[in-house]
């Protein structure tokens, strides 16, 4: 059993003994809770207990609820996060409540669904909640049976004293629980221990979803609440001149044409504060087909925007961005990205003697790869409901990060941060796009100007030309050879538009004597976002891809290659930065050989990859054969070590979903650009993967540890692109550099 001090005090774990039931309430404030201090205030009841942090309640019935902070978009964390509370709790699946929590970020803390980082973050801080509560019962119970409290067990949600043979379930003695001081020490379970930790468990959803019940942003309602959609530039690099509404308000059902701009002057951004479209046309009506008839009758006369730099104030502190004018296309960006290519870029790492080492080599490597913008195309549209009224305003949105949109609706409408409250439906895919929320801050603007409830909603079109894409990017690699054809240096140089999209000191970094790594980037105002794994789901790709052809140079085995690397890396590592674990990487590269029957053979085409990131690792071996000319991908096997898997099912759909949407992505994503217009705007143009092209077969496999959860939802997605490519060759016999890998668009039927 491990000791661990609470750390809650009285910011971050209140007592609610309100409840009509008599129950007991626990909330916490995770971030709160992780933080290294003391908190000696004495603690107060909030005065309704939904106002409470993520918590839980028991009631007199036995019944627990248990409310997940984090806003879920497909991870299915709103089962896996109450499982962590329940699990220390004690208290048995089937009694177990689940609702979600509303945006409160003093009480709950950074509610964030991104960077693979939802379970991970909250692994210790929800344990320790539920195990505080079983504390309190326990405590609770001793004082009640006048006994010592060491003598008292629990079991699904029942206390035990052995000697008396008494019994009470958790609903029975809460309300005295519910007097008595929160501890400051508990104990929490060895892994060994656990029953609900690392056992499958259905989505709690699961029949809302299929059953088609309101849950999603677009399904929000509210009784008065109108219709509103934005007209947006036409082009990037452009902005609004003047608009003539009169037409389109004189239509059936238009309530009013109004403009709207996204930010006072002088606002400092934050990081997910990007917004290609500050001012904006909307038009508001009392129903979607109604306002989506009026909005062809705008009469919009846009204008180039001039350059402009500003300051960016995010996560990694505050950065200058430097937006150029102009309209842009895709053949001057690879015209750009091209000469960049050739020209010296940034020294990010260099390890030994790579220069020298490239002037010996009786064999130098060289390959270019590249990838085109991508849209996130969420199933759902972006769409937001605001109501403000006076100084307070109400939102519903299916959004990835609350807080970072309330400084914007603060500054913009002048009200007070803590009078915006905020429930968060599920969202229909995130992927990044919905942590920039825009969408959130434009309902608000146009309800305060329209002085009405307002459900904002994007079309597709609105939708996927935006902005807030995938960069599209390019990598060259170097390799050296002796005369053996043994590897003796690396060299990576990698840019984009407008980032890079290196990570320098990845694998293999740390595995060569001789290694250079340099970055360069091209200006933009096309804008760009977090894309599921940001820049990760390039650089694996172009990186194994460079790994497989350095093998066959070698005349090695392509995992072997690998595996050979990594012990290097393990035993004898260059450099102090190295951002991986060699042994986990190596791990599942094992684990994917062995569950692969890599050595056998095998009648379709197979290529391997592997990838660290967020915190994890993953592995894959892709079979692919040609039918008719055209690449089908019969099987996918993964390995994946993300340390403890909490819900091994959800883990698993979620590994198949990152393989699914990476081999779409591989095969035919892709946005290019003319004159600043997106050249596609609708499904009919940009293909996602269909169902009859996804992998006949996809085999999960977990590295078994007990090493805390790391990231699950975004490691699976880069190495597959790698994969891929990799498999292709082995069909074709043909290298594949750049991506989409079909270029024509294939008929699914």
């Amino acid at each position: 059993m491990t000791a661990i001090q609470t750390k809650f005090g009285r910011r971050a774990f209140i007592k609610n003994t309100s409840l009509a039931s008599g129950g007991l309430l626990l909330g916490f404030n995770l971030l709160a809770s992780c933080k290294d201090k003391t908190v000696e205030e004495v603690m107060r009841m909030p005065k309704e207990w939904f106002e409470v942090n993520s918590y839980l309640k028991i009631g007199d019935n036995g019944l627990v609820t248990i409310y997940t902070p984090n806003p879920e978009f497909g991870q299915n964390i709103r089962t896996s996060m109450p499982m962590l509370v329940a699990e220390e709790l004690d208290v048995d699946w089937k009694n177990v409540l689940v609702a979600q929590a509303p945006y409160h970020a003093e009480k709950y803390g950074f509610q964030f669904t991104g960077g693979s980082q939802g379970i991970r973050r909250r692994w210790e801080s929800l344990r320790t909640a539920g195990a505080s509560a079983r504390q309190m019962l326990l405590q609770a119970a001793a004082q009640s049976w006048q006994v010592a409290v060491e003598e008292i067990t629990t079991e699904s949600g029942v206390l035990y004293h052995k000697a008396t043979q008494k019994s009470a379930a958790y609903g029975e003695l809460a309300s005295l629980a519910a007097t008595l001081p929160v501890p400051e020490e508990v104990i929490l379970k060895e892994v060994k221990d656990f029953k609900l930790i690392g056992k499958s468990h259905k989505n709690v959803d699961a029949k809302d979803i299929v059953t088609g019940k309101p849950m999603f942003g677009l399904d929000y309602h509210k009784d008065g609440m109108l219709i509103a959609m934005v007209e947006h530039p036409p082009a990037f690099g452009m902005t609004l001149d003047s608009v003539d509404g009169n037409e389109a308000k004189s239509m059936p059902g238009i309530v009013d044409v109004v403009t709207i701009k996204s930010y006072k002057e002088g606002f400092e951004k934050g990081g997910f504060d990007t917004n290609a479209f500050p001012e904006l046309v909307a038009i508001v009506g009392r129903s979607t087909w109604e306002v989506m008839q009026a909005k062809k009758r705008l009469k919009i006369e846009w204008k180039p925007i001039a350059a402009y730099s500003e300051t960016i104030n995010g996560f990694r502190g505050k950065e200058t961005k430097n937006i150029p004018a102009g309209l842009e296309s895709t053949a001057s960006h690879q015209a750009q990205m091209k000469e960049l290519a050739n020209r010296p870029g940034k020294i990010v790492r260099k390890d030994g003697h790579p220069e020298a080492a490239f002037k010996k080599a009786a064999k130098v490597l060289e390959r270019s790869y590249s990838a085109p913008f991508l849209a996130h195309n969420t199933m759902e549209p972006l769409n937001a409901f605001a109501h403000v009224q006076g100084d307070k305003v109400q939102i519903a949105a299916p959004v990835q990060i609350p807080s970072l949109i309330v400084p914007a609706i603060s500054s913009s409408l002048g009200i007070p941060a803590e009078n915006i409250e905020m429930e968060m439906p599920r969202m229909g895919g995130g992927f990044g796009r919905k942590a920039y929320a825009h969408y959130v801050l434009e309902a608000a603007l146009i309800s305060q100007k329209v002085e009405a409830p307002v459900k904002l909603v994007y079309t597709r079109e609105d939708d996927m030309t935006n902005g807030i894409y995938r960069p599209t990017y390019q990598a060259t690699y170097r390799a050296a050879f002796d005369e053996n054809d043994n590897l003796t240096a690396l060299h990576v140089k990698a840019g984009g538009v407008p980032e890079s999209p290196l990570f320098a000191n990845r694998f293999p970094a740390g595995a060569l004597e001789n290694y250079l790594a340099e970055e360069w980037s091209i200006d933009s105002n096309i804008t760009i976002g977090a894309f599921r794994a940001p820049r990760s789901n390039f650089m694996a790709g172009a990186e194994q891809a460079f790994l497989d052809e350095i093998a066959e140079t070698m005349g090695q085995d392509p995992i072997q290659f690998r595996l050979d690397l990594l012990q290097r890396a393990k035993e004898n590592p260059v450099g102090e930065e190295n951002d991986y674990d060699a042994a986990r990487y190596a791990g599942v590269l094992e684990l994917v050989r062995e569950k692969s029957d890599w050595t056998k053979d095998q009648t379709a085409h197979r290529g391997v990859s592997a990838y660290f990131c967020h915190n994890s690792y993953a592995a894959h071996i892709l079979d692919l054969t040609m039918e008719k000319g055209k690449p089908v991908v019969q099987k996918v096997c993964c390995a994946i070590d993300c340390g403890i898997v909490v819900n091994p099912d959800a883990a698993k759909n979620m590994a198949e979903g990152a393989i699914t949407d990476g081999i779409g992505n591989a095969f035919f994503g892709e946005l290019t650009f003319k004159e600043g217009v997106p050249q596609k705007n609708n499904f009919h143009q940009y293909q996602m993967i269909r169902s009859s092209q996804a992998p006949k077969e996809i085999d999960v496999h977990f590295v078994q540890n007990e090493i805390a959860p790391t990231g699950m939802g975004e490691p699976p997605f880069p190495p597959i692109f790698g994969a891929v490519a990799n498999a292709l060759y082995k069909a074709t016999g043909q290298r594949f550099y750049e991506q989409p890998f079909v270029k024509e668009k294939q008929v699914v039927g």
